[in-house]
């Protein structure tokens, strides 16, 4: 320890005082800068805690990367280090176990580094890491996907301390290419294309299907990258949209071939765990006006804004599920619709929506919609030219729902809304559907005349799904469809290829299932 205590005789400080003649001001800055370096020489290897016991906190024991896909790389991870002391800390080293060979890499405090060194964290301060990871692309198939685990290493004062690097990884062919993001591309062949199983589809940008059919094999999955985009309005300004569309062109058409044992999965790219049921991710598929002949059977398409939406076009579905949408899950626009076995549920709009006319025929459908407003069925015959529809037009609607249910919290599932320019006709037959005020308003009081054979539910109060809160709508031992559908020729599946009761089936999708 320093210490001052010489003390100069009174002769010593006449010559200091007298003979030197120094500004008393210059004395005192000297002297105080003097005592200054000289503590700072004194205390300095003080200030750092040396006890090899003396440990880091972090934010996390774990920085994980969920799916990852290759060349992409992966959202960056943040890491937050503290040190819980009341003395500064000195990190001797901070790496990756694996060195330059790891596919991790981190950035200490804003500086990209395989190896820092004497990274100080001053008293009760913190400081961040970032991490990010990039797979090998050539990495087989057989191993995709596949889990990558590393560490980083924290030295300090003679004692390791460890948190794990975990992500999982898996090939993709990526749809036009991995630099498409806020981009419109256009897609034509002059004949058809088919996309494979072997690896997954990553779709970037608005993808525009023309002259060309597009045939998805069964067990494709596909990962469309979504979010808000913009593009140059010609004006100076920007045209501000929803990423991750699939859009089919006059001369487009999509053919969706899954099977029961390989379904086609059509869903966004996020597949963290936390993102696994929040809809509205991309933008959805939409089959422009003009085109015909889209199939989609054996699919699921989930956690988009709109599952599908049909504009002027015919459409056949079989075996489809689709759910997690921000909007509606089915929007059929002065369309054909021709729907087997399908199961819509958890959409914050209408399950299926039915606009401006078109012709519908639903069979062995299960609509649930559970704790939103909208109902789970719309329809109507206008379209509306101003936001008060004082201005309309009109086209004929024709919708026809067997051995289906349309059902779930509120008092009317069904919304219907007409205008006597064009025809209305609708039919519900062995449906099991909930209803409460719609007949009370014209021109609907007499629903209950074009409602043959239905079961008709006004409380949620009774055995139907196994679990709404689980989102599973298989039926509950005793619930109240079993056996009150009528037979339909050639469906002799439900949606999980169980066989149907010939004589006395279920209603809805799901057949149940006796032990």
């Amino acid at each position: 320890m320093c210490t001052f205590a010489r003390q100069f005789t009174k002769h010593e400080q006449g010559i200091n005082l007298l003979q030197l003649k120094i500004p008393a001001m210059t004395r005192l800055f000297a002297l105080c800068a003097f005592l200054f370096f000289c503590l700072m020489a004194c205390n300095s290897d003080d200030d750092f805690i040396t006890d090899g016991d003396a440990q880091l906190a972090f934010s996390s024991d774990t920085l994980q990367f969920d799916t990852v896909f290759t060349e992409r790389g992966s959202a960056t991870r943040l890491l937050k280090i503290y040190n819980p002391h009341d003395q500064p800390i000195m990190i001797s080293q901070i790496s990756i176990a694996s060195g330059a060979a790891s596919v991790f890499r981190i950035n200490v405090d804003g500086l990209p580094k395989e190896v820092a060194t004497d990274v100080e964290i001053a008293a009760n301060d913190s400081l961040y890491i970032f991490g990010e990871v990039t797979v090998d692309p050539d990495q087989p198939v057989s191993v995709s996907p596949f889990v990558i685990n590393d560490e980083i290493i924290f030295e300090t004062n003679g004692n390791t301390q460890k948190v794990v690097l975990e992500a999982w990884g898996q090939n993709a062919i990526y749809i036009p290419n991995r630099f498409s993001s806020d981009s419109l591309s256009l897609l034509t062949c002059n004949g058809s294309i088919t996309w494979e199983s072997d690896l997954p589809y990553v779709l970037f940008g608005a993808i525009f299907i023309d002259n060309c059919v597009l045939n998805i094999n069964p067990g494709v999955r596909i990962y469309v990258h979504g979010g808000l985009a913009r593009i140059p309005d010609g004006e100076g300004g920007f045209i501000t949209y929803n990423d991750g569309l699939l859009f089919m062109l006059q001369n487009g058409r999509l053919n969706v071939q899954g099977t029961p044992e390989d379904p086609v999965i059509i869903q966004g790219d996020r597949l963290e765990e936390e993102f696994g049921d929040i809809a509205g991710q991309w933008a959805g598929i939409r089959l422009g006006a003009g085109s015909s002949g889209h199939v989609i059977e054996n699919a699921i398409i989930k956690n988009s804004i709109v599952g599908f939406r049909a504009d002027s076009t015919d459409v056949t579905m079989r075996n489809v599920q689709i759910y997690n949408t921000s909007g509606s899950g089915v929007i059929g626009f002065a369309s054909e619709i021709d729907a087997q076995n399908c199961l819509f549920h958890s959409s914050s709009g209408n399950c299926v929506q039915l606009e401006y006319g078109g012709d519908y025929d639903f069979k062995y459908c299960t609509l649930a919609s559970y704790g939103v407003d909208a109902a789970a069925l719309g329809m109507n015959n206008l379209l509306c030219l101003d936001e008060f529809c004082s201005e309309y037009l009109a086209n004929d609607l024709n919708a026809t729902f067997t051995n289906s249910i349309i059902f779930g919290s509120r008092r009317d599932e069904i919304s219907l809304s007409a205008v006597p320019e064009a025809d209305f006709d609708y039919t519900f037959d062995h449906c099991l559907v909930r209803v409460d005020e719609l007949d009370d308003f014209e021109p609907f009081t007499n629903f209950f005349d074009n409602c043959l054979d239905c079961i008709v539910e006004n409380t949620t109060d009774v055995a139907l799904f196994v679990s709404t809160d689980m989102d599973d709508y298989q039926l509950d031992t005793l619930s109240i469809v079993e056996m009150q559908a009528k037979p339909i020729s050639g469906i002799d599946l439900d949606l999980a290829t169980n066989p149907r009761d010939p004589d006395n089936p279920d209603i809805g999708c799901y057949e149940y299932q006796y032990e």
